[in-house]
């Protein structure tokens, strides 16, 4: 019985997050911090009720998500083309690695005083650092996707009578599709993060910019809503999306198998 308690989808998800809020209630009541500072679940939840009333907290998630699809589209778009480009010749590799390091080191928040410069407080400042974020574990993920590639398959492929373009379709994407997604779910983490912080400093709006105000004002409950809003939406996506795409690609590709194989 146990057991089953333990293996079912609804405890293993809130399961470890039932001490989590217990702790954070038990402090709130105990007033271990003052109240202006730190507030309780209840309180929280009754600032969600308000805010979903008043149309604010879906006007905010609105805005940010929407700005996360524009910076995840076009760093795809960027991103995937790129990253071939650069796998697919020594050369490239050769001569763009040292500049891939280099960005990939540089923070994203690092670009907003110059992407204020340059766009201003609008959608293409928050976009170009989500960009930014995203291209580059992706470009690097595909670079290493493709290094890992057996050359015996592409060796293999082409003593059949496969071109160029039928071995990159059918031998060089399909193996390098596991770090691709890994470098997609790894991207997009980043961009969600750097999405934040844009809106903090550049947005007008969004969930990011609602806990910046709030901080403004002192409403910590708004803050801790935000906080929660983003940890809900990520874990969400990531669980539904990113790690059953993840998981699926990388099994579905034997790599699962050959580990264990090897093990």
């Amino acid at each position: 019985m146990p057991r089953r308690i333990l293996v079912n989808p609804v405890v293993r998800t809130l399961g470890p997050f039932v001490p989590v809020v217990l702790l954070w209630w038990l402090l709130a009541e105990l007033d271990v911090f003052p109240g202006a500072f730190f507030v309780g679940p209840d309180t929280v939840v009754g600032e969600f009720a308000e805010l979903m009333r008043k149309g604010v907290l879906p006007g905010y998630l609105s805005d940010s998500l929407t700005r996360l699809m524009y910076g995840v589209g076009f760093g795809l778009l960027i991103g995937l083309p790129l990253g071939f480009a650069i796998a697919m010749s020594f050369w490239a590799r050769r001569l763009t690695w040292p500049l891939l390091l280099f960005f990939q080191a540089i923070a994203d928040i690092a670009w907003l005083p110059i992407v204020i410069v340059w766009f201003g407080f609008s959608l293409t400042a928050v976009t170009f650092v989500i960009v930014y974020t995203i291209v580059f574990p992706l470009v690097l993920g595909i670079v290493a996707g493709v290094e890992q590639v057996p050359r015996e398959l592409i060796r293999a492929a082409r003593s059949l009578g496969a071109g160029r373009l039928r071995v990159f379709l059918e031998v060089i994407v399909p193996g390098a599709l596991p770090s691709l997604a890994s470098g997609i779910r790894t991207g997009l983490g980043y961009g969600w993060r750097a999405l934040v912080a844009a809106e903090i400093i550049v947005g007008t709006s969004g969930v990011g910019f609602m806990m910046f105000d709030a901080r403004r004002v002192g409403d910590v409950a708004e803050v801790f809503l935000g906080m929660i809003v983003l940890g809900v939406l990520w874990y969400a996506t990531d669980a539904l999306v990113l790690a059953p795409f993840e998981r699926a690609t990388v099994e579905r590709w034997g790599l699962v198998r050959q580990a264990e194989a090897g093990k």
